[in-house]
């Protein structure tokens, strides 16, 4: 039988729009697009390095209430609020996945707010981390 389990946060967004921070499907996890504000703080840092670290950092927790990690994400959406940001976003994106290397679609729409410089989804398989993994490298 399937296992479905749904946690949230308690932040006034996840209950005015009803929906979960995590929702797994037994080993399928999927985290609703995160931005970077400090849980405990509830700031949110106007560094755009700082605020993609938090971003991670805020994941990172997520997967962890799932029993996951960044080593078990399959698949990635990244919204950057300034294209400009583009490339500094990516770079550390690359620092967190290397050796993970999860499909990605990074695109630059407005966000949710003015202050959110980027926000990441991400896909996760619990045990992907640990399963055989066969890379190949193609032309398209």
């Amino acid at each position: 039988m399937t296992q479905i389990t749904k946690i949230k946060t308690g932040t006034k967004l996840e209950e005015l729009s009803s929906y979960s921070r995590i929702v797994a499907v037994d080993n399928w996890i999927f985290v609703s697009n995160t931005a970077g504000r400090n849980p405990e703080t509830k700031e949110i840092p106007e560094d755009l390095e700082a605020q993609t670290r938090q971003v991670f950092a805020n994941i990172e927790r997520a997967l962890a209430a799932a029993d996951s990690s960044l080593a078990d994400v399959v698949a990635t959406r990244v919204f950057i609020q300034d294209p400009a940001d583009t490339q500094a976003v990516m770079t550390l994106f690359g620092e967190m996945f290397r050796g993970v290397d999860p499909t990605t679609t990074v695109t630059c729409p407005p966000l949710g707010s003015g202050v959110y410089k980027v926000e990441i989804e991400v896909t996760a398989y619990r045990g992907a981390a640990s399963a055989p993994t066969e890379r190949k490298t193609i032309a398209i």
